[in-house]
Formats: structure tokens, C-alpha cells, sequence
């Protein structure tokens, strides 16, 4: 069974790394540690030049919540426009009411201006009262598949429900699960749910090239320090993949 690899970025390096240890897709964002929020367009760009697997654009406009304003949807509109402009494969969206039902009609206008890219419904099904009426409606929208964790903060921890959900769609809608999948988890998840997508970031840190460090200035949170930088570890990738070749 051919198991699908896709790894989240937020910059360029991360690109590389995640196709060297063997990613079958990207889904380019921009500040993971917010969950992913809208990459540049240039990077988008960029990335649509570099990458030799599938790409797609998270369209997020803003951390929080998945109840979008009129002008939040303005934005998202425009950047899926950027993303079909720089050649993407597809986009990442999701969209909730205030009753944390799937916003259909938001849904249904993102992916008509997408205009024939592939869409994935993110993870804000995982804050959907009825999951289930979630993934009809994520279907008749016409979504390729949705990524989830399964309710939970973890796709370990919500094991049991990603099955249910892979059972409930059969052929209609892709599973994909994601949150907290690594090599020492990841053939366990498979051999449980059935899923044929799996999703991670593979994330370490490196340390920064500047040599003088002087300053004791903080360029936002002092919880992040920014002498390490984020990347994707390529050996976290490449042991998934050598697992998902025993599936």
C-alpha cells in the first residue's frame, strides 16, 4: 500500500529537507508554531519554481479561530489568487460558523476561485460539533481530503475516530491524519486507521550563522529564541518514509 507523505514548511530550507527524506507533498504555510497561517507570495512563488512534488498553499489569513470575517475572506480570496498565479498544486482552507458547523458557503467560495486546484479541508473539522456532518459537507463542497487528529489533540490520542472517519467516507474523501505523528508512532497509526495520508513537520532547530549576539533584544515572544531556527529534520522524514515502506 502506497502511503502519502506530506510535510509542513515555513521556509525555504524546510522545502529542501522534507524532498530529500522523501515527501510526497508539501503544504507551505508560514508560522507553524501558530498552526500555519498564509505563506508569502514569494515564497509561494519560489517554492512553486524548487519543488519536483505537489505544493500547497495554506490559506489562513490570521492565527485563532476558523470564524472568518468578510474581510478575512476578502484576504483569502485574494490569496488563492496568488497561489494559482504562482503555479501551485493546490490549497489548504477551512472555514467554520458560529455554531462550529462547516461554513459551507465560504468553503464553497474559496475552492471556486481556486479554479481547479486541489483542495484539503485543514484541521478545522477538529472543532466541528457533528464530525461526521462535517466530512458530508466537506465532500458535496468537493474536497480532495481533510487532515485531521480525530477530535484530539494528538492523531495517537484520536485514534479511534480517524477510523471511523476512514470507514464513514470509504472512496468519496481522503483521511489524512496529523499532530504529533513521528517514526516511533506512525506504522502503529497506519496498521489502526487505514489511512493512506499521513502529515508532520518533522521540526528541529539549528542554530543561527550570526556570530555576534550581543543584543538582548527580543523580535517577539522571549519564549522563542531567535538564534535557533526552525527546519525540518530530514533524518525524522526519512525514517517515516522508510517505516511507511514496510506498511
Amino acid at each position: 500500500m502506497s502511503i502519502q507523505l506530506e510535510v509542513c514548511i515555513d521556509n525555504l530550507e524546510s522545502l529542501h529537507y522534507a524532498q530529500q527524506g522523501g515527501a510526497t507533498r508539501i503544504e507551505l504555510c508560514s508560522s507553524l508554531a501558530l498552526g500555519g497561517l498564509t505563506p508569502s507570495t514569494g515564497f509561494m512563488q519560489l517554492a512553486a519554481r524548487q519543488a519536483h512534488i505537489p505544493v500547497y498553499a495554506m490559506i489562513r489569513p490570521r492565527q485563532g479561530d476558523f470564524l472568518f470575517s468578510g474581510g478575512d475572506i476578502e484576504i483569502m480570496l485574494a490569496d488563492i489568487h496568488a497561489a494559482h498565479q504562482a503555479g501551485l498544486q493546490g490549497i489548504v482552507i477551512g472555514a467554520l460558523t458560529e455554531q462550529s458547523l462547516i461554513d459551507s458557503t465560504t468553503v464553497t467560495s474559496l475552492i471556486k476561485q481556486a479554479k481547479g486546484l486541489g483542495v484539503t479541508f485543514h484541521r478545522a473539522i477538529d472543532q466541528c460539533v457533528d464530525p461526521f456532518a462535517a466530512l458530508d459537507t466537506i465532500m458535496s463542497c468537493g474536497c480532495e481530503r481533510v487532515l485531521t487528529s480525530g477530535l484530539q489533540a494528538s492523531a495517537t490520542e484520536g485514534t479511534a475516530m480517524i477510523k471511523k472517519m476512514v470507514n464513514y467516507c470509504g472512496d468519496r474523501l481522503s483521511i489524512m491524519a496529523g499532530a504529533g505523528v513521528t517514526p516511533d508512532n506512525i506504522q502503529t497509526l497506519v496498521a489502526e486507521t487505514g489511512i493512506k495520508e499521513v502529515h508532520l513537520s518533522g521540526k528541529t532547530t539549528r542554530p543561527s550563522k550570526i556570530l555576534n549576539r550581543t543584543s538582548s533584544a527580543h523580535m517577539g515572544n522571549a519564549a522563542f529564541d531567535d538564534f535557533q531556527i526552525p527546519v525540518t529534520n530530514i533524518d525524522t522524514i526519512k525514517s517515516v518514509k522508510h517505516k511507511l515502506r514496510r506498511e
